[in-house]
């Protein structure tokens, strides 16, 4: 399945949530649209694909995730994407953003208040300065080449830890960089918004942790 116009897109995520989060991705994604005339959270190309690009593209990650999972753990947040619509989407999950440049933060908090995510907190610090915890999920898109992402962050994994890292096109190819012992903890799903992109994903704790 791969999604092509912002139609099927907004009937994707209708599947991974109710009518509350699908009112909270709409009322996300004018609350993006707003704020993007203040500063650059998404390029201006993709303001008028933003359910493809952006919220279908995150909440897809869903897909992955048990119903009950341990705190999500989302690195280098930006605008919100993946964790910002995880936590639109499911309410009920503990989601924890981290993000280190001063805008992004501001805005991720006064976005979380103001869609009312309870769960959702913003980590306003580098990764490297971030406090440790045992994660269920680790997600990051756009983050850092997938052999440091695993370096900085292993320390929040466990063995039972799921890691959703969207990679675009680069995925198959920075899976195969990767030491085999390292590489063996994971495989690629083929992304639903694009044939060509893939998300890196598996379960454990990289060996370097």
């Amino acid at each position: 399945m791969t999604l092509v116009n912002e139609d099927d897109a907004r009937a994707f995520c209708v599947t991974l949530t109710d009518s509350a989060g699908m009112a909270r991705l709409e009322r996300l994604a004018t609350m993006v649209a707003e704020e993007n005339a203040r500063q650059n959270l998404i390029a201006k190309a993709s303001e008028s694909s933003i359910w493809l690009r952006h919220l279908a593209d995150s909440a897809q990650l869903l897909r992955h995730v048990p119903r009950e999972t341990g705190p999500w753990l989302d690195l280098g947040t930006g605008a919100g994407f993946p964790g910002l619509v995880v936590a639109a989407a499911r309410i009920d999950l503990e989601v924890v953003l981290v993000e280190s440049r001063k805008k992004r933060v501001d805005w991720l908090i006064r976005a979380a208040g103001e869609l009312g995510l309870p769960k959702c907190r913003v980590v306003g610090k580098r990764l490297e300065h971030a406090e440790s915890f045992a994660a269920g999920v680790i997600s990051a898109r756009a983050f850092a080449p997938l052999a440091k992402l695993l370096a900085l962050s292993a320390r929040f994994s466990t063995h039972e830890t799921l890691w959703l890292l969207p990679k675009g096109r680069s995925a198959v190819q920075e899976l195969a960089s990767l030491p085999p012992h390292t590489a063996r903890m994971f495989h690629v799903e083929h992304s639903v918004t694009d044939s060509e992109a893939g998300i890196v994903t598996g379960t454990g704790r990289p060996a370097s942790a």
